[in-house]
């Protein structure tokens, strides 16, 4: 079996930090195109994934923080907040 035949299924935090790291590098860092530099196609495709990801984090923690009774405008300061809320 070749190194790249199977679908891997990547948690979306450790997916992202990948991307993070080939964005940096300007270089592709896995699959059958690996050591190649990157498009500026490919360059935006991992910008809006992580753009995404946050989107979905903030979401999370807007809906989370209403339905803990919190108001909007707290709701929407906690959603904004990079990292793990600190209690």
């Amino acid at each position: 079996m070749a190194k790249y035949d199977e679908r891997r299924w990547t948690v979306p935090s450790k997916r992202a930090k990948s991307y993070a790291e080939e964005r940096k590098a300007k270089v592709h860092q896995h699959g059958p195109k690996e050591g190649k530099e990157l498009t500026d196609y490919e360059a935006g495709m991992r910008s809006g994934y992580l753009q995404c990801q946050s989107d979905h984090a903030g979401t999370y923690k807007y809906k989370k923080a209403l339905a803990e009774g919190k108001s909007k405008a707290e709701a929407k300061r906690i959603s904004r907040q990079k990292g793990k809320a600190k209690k």
